[in-house]
């Protein structure tokens, strides 16, 4: 029987397996940030351990960080000890870091892929559950525990439960005007919350494989929402491309090298998974979320689903969700008056989602009763804007770009959303006060962002005329 790419990618990794157990897998690649690693690290002082492979592995800040003024100390007295605390350990232990307003600071979701940290047929790991992320590269990525980063931090190796593979085809095309971002709400709204929980996803697809880097990157970011251990995409032109010159991929015979094995990644004909999901890119709407999960979603002309189209046991969440939003069942969410708009974080604070987000802003003026967050995933991200001229295009039209940072996407930082404001976010989760407490969040992709930007209201962005 053949093996998906899951499969050769873990078994190309697997140290030992125990018995009725987990496996032993070897880590390629470890990412830290300021919130999940202060305690692994005062594990390995605790037990006088050092790194076993610090070359593997990159730290940065992101979470807390401040993206209106990055001057240093950072001035909230929290976050600063989170920055400090990292800054510390990284000093100690001798591992490679990019501190705040470093040239290749960023959300560390963002910059892996964009300096070719993560590469195709890695297995990558972060105390970040949006590690996923990078599996859109053709890598096993998945998000740990605190103490599985001491783990790996001691011994490069972590233990896992093999998941069990589970393909979702998105056959056709993707319609004008609607993103990655769109695809991968659609998906979760079926799938719902849990409905992959235990599995490590392949995307497949016409849909899939029409996608750029940034909207699989964006894709797959999104695995985690409807439960799945990671998900990943199978590297082609499009991946190698991407990789291509990037400041750690390979270069001249290693590249060569490199590539020969990367073509090799990619599921054989007649391997088997344990479950295969089938979605036609036709039916895929832009999306927006009306409720506290991201399992929530619909097609921006829909109605909220009535309460008995809701399961019998599942009404109570349901009703306290729409209580929370402040929405009824039946009703439309176009048109809704909304007070703030994020475009960033690792799901869409890539150059793509901004010339997406500029490409409806051209020519028109932001509306002035909607404060707008416009934050980039990192300073190679930020330099960018500024070469291609999109931030005079913004400017004009009365925003403002940001430093970066994971901002408005959780309320880690100063960029939180007042209780009972609502917030169109292109983020990843809008959990009850995911974005500041009472803060009421609808997820959208960077067009229906700068829709609601432009009209103070959720906005269909197909509405409204491309310049």
């Amino acid at each position: 029987m053949g093996k998906t790419l899951f499969d050769k990618i873990w078994d190309k990794h697997v140290v030992t397996v125990i018995k009725d157990g987990p496996a032993q897998l070897y880590i390629d690649r470890m990412y830290c940030h300021e919130v999940t690693s202060p305690q692994a690290f005062e594990g390995l002082r605790r037990r006088g351990l050092k790194v076993f492979r610090p070359k593997q592995i990159t730290c940065m800040p992101d979470h807390n960080i401040p993206t209106l003024s990055q001057e240093l100390p950072v001035r909230d007295p929290v976050s600063k000890n989170q920055v400090d605390t990292l800054d510390k350990n990284v000093k100690e232990f001798g591992l490679n870091y990019y501190p705040v307003r470093h040239p290749k600071n960023g959300i560390i979701h963002v910059v892996g892929p964009e300096t070719g940290l993560s590469l195709p047929g890695m297995t990558l790991v972060c105390g970040d559950s949006h590690t996923s992320t990078h599996g859109a590269l053709g890598a096993v990525a998945f998000g740990i525990g605190t103490s599985e980063v001491e783990m790996v931090l001691a011994t490069q190796c972590i233990f896992q439960t093999r998941p069990k593979t589970m393909r979702i085809t998105i056959k056709n095309t993707l319609k004008q005007s609607i993103t990655a971002k769109d695809m991968a709400l659609y998906i979760i709204s079926k799938m719902t919350t849990g409905g992959a929980t235990g599995y490590f996803v392949e995307y497949a697809g016409e849909a899939v494989e029409n996608l750029s880097m940034e909207g699989r990157l964006t894709l797959c970011n999104l695995s985690i929402e409807m439960g799945a251990r990671g998900g990943l995409i199978a590297p082609d032109e499009i991946t190698f491309e991407y990789m291509k010159n990037r400041e750690f991929a390979p270069k001249s015979e290693a590249w060569n090298k490199a590539l020969a094995y990367w073509k090799t990644l990619k599921t054989d004909s007649d391997a088997v998974f344990d479950k295969e999901v089938v979605f036609d890119a036709n039916n895929i709407e832009p999306m927006v979320t009306y409720g506290t999960n991201p399992g929530m979603g619909m097609g921006i002309n829909e109605i909220i689903p009535p309460i008995d189209f809701i399961e019998e046991t599942s009404r109570s969440s349901y009703t306290k969700s729409l209580d929370y939003m402040g929405f009824n069942p039946g009703e439309k969410i176009t048109g809704k008056p909304i007070d703030y708009v994020f475009l960033g974080s690792c799901t869409n604070g890539r150059i793509e989602d901004f010339r997406a987000f500029t490409q409806l802003i051209k020519g028109r003026k932001k509306a002035d009763s909607v404060i707008v967050w416009l934050v980039p995933g990192s300073w190679n991200v930020y330099r960018q804007i500024q070469e291609e001229g999109l931030d005079a295009i913004l400017e004009e039209a009365g925003f403002e770009i940001r430093q970066p940072g994971c901002s408005a996407c959780l309320a880690m930082n100063d960029d939180k959303v007042p209780a009972g404001k609502y917030a169109v976010s292109t983020s990843n989760r809008n959990f009850e006060g995911r974005q500041g407490p009472g803060a009421r969040t609808i997820l959208a992709g960077p067009l229906v962002a700068a829709a609601a930007a432009l009209t103070g209201q959720i906005t269909d962005p197909r509405r409204l005329d491309h310049k």
